[in-house]
């Protein structure tokens, strides 16, 4: 059961430091996927990056920018690019997709306002990764090795992850790096899973539609867990496999990295 882990944050975890990274809370992240915030702390700390917990950050803008409230949604941005800023990190780590794609382009959204201020949103917009992206960097032996989870696992990029960031292969080799685990992936996965930000509640009828295509991609592939990015789509497709009476689980994929290490005593080091 990967709901409730019952193993502290672990802040003495061995090894070389690699930098100072803050993660973004989220909105959705941090008051319902609370577990994957926790799960990326651990796991980041295991390999060398100095967690800093940004206390003044606040929502992304995302949704507000998708509904074209884009006076809030720049209000919002700068108070982000301001609590990174003071907090001195090297990378801003995201592990929602949909908070990742907005906040790359916050020098976008900033465009017609101060030179100052876009200049702060460019260093900000130049500094976010995904937490997939920022693991998969360290590659080969330098990532650290858990242990193994038996478990066949299908992974489906979230389309701000995909389309949006351009991060493809990262996730999957976070994945294929867990012994044991039988990583598959999704048929026609570059497709919409219909939440789509605000469009699955907007346009139920056709998101529902387009949700139960996915659904159906996912359940070809014979796979016990679900593996995606970003909490919009693990509800998305949580809600349709439900539907399905599926017994399939979604799950974030640092959150598999996370049990890895679990059961193969990092944490306990």
């Amino acid at each position: 059961d990967l709901s409730e882990p019952a193993w502290p944050i672990s802040g003495t975890v061995s090894g070389p430091r690699r930098g100072r990274v803050g993660v973004v809370a989220g909105c959705v992240q941090k008051h319902l996927f609370s577990r994957v915030n926790a799960a990326t702390d651990r796991v980041l700390s295991a390999n060398g990056w100095d967690v800093v917990h940004v206390e003044d950050q606040g929502c992304c803008g995302a949704l507000h920018a998708h509904a074209g409230r884009l006076a809030q949604a720049r209000e919002m941005a700068l108070k982000n690019i301001r609590a990174f800023r003071d907090a001195g990190v090297d990378h801003v780590v995201a592990n929602a997709a949909g908070c990742g794609a907005t906040m790359r382009e916050y020098h976008q959204l900033m465009e017609g306002g101060e030179v100052e201020v876009i200049d702060d949103a460019r260093w900000f917009a130049e500094r976010v990764r995904d937490v997939s992206e920022v693991l998969a960097s360290l590659g080969g032996p330098t990532l650290r090795q858990g242990g193994a989870l038996s478990v066949r696992v299908a992974y489906d990029p979230p389309c701000h992850l995909l389309h949006g960031q351009r991060v493809s292969s990262p996730p999957i080799d976070l994945l294929r790096s867990i012994p044991g685990a039988d990583v598959v992936l999704v048929p026609k996965g570059e497709e919409c899973c219909g939440g789509a930000g605000l469009y699955g509640l907007t346009q139920p009828d056709l998101g529902c539609q387009i949700g139960g295509d996915k659904v159906d991609a996912i359940l070809s592939t014979g796979a016990e867990l679900l593996a995606t990015g970003n909490p919009g789509c693990a509800m998305q497709i949580g809600a349709g496999l439900q539907l399905r009476k599926s017994s399939v689980q979604v799950v974030h994929p640092i959150e598999l990295l996370d049990e890895s290490y679990r059961r193969g005593g990092v944490y306990d080091e």
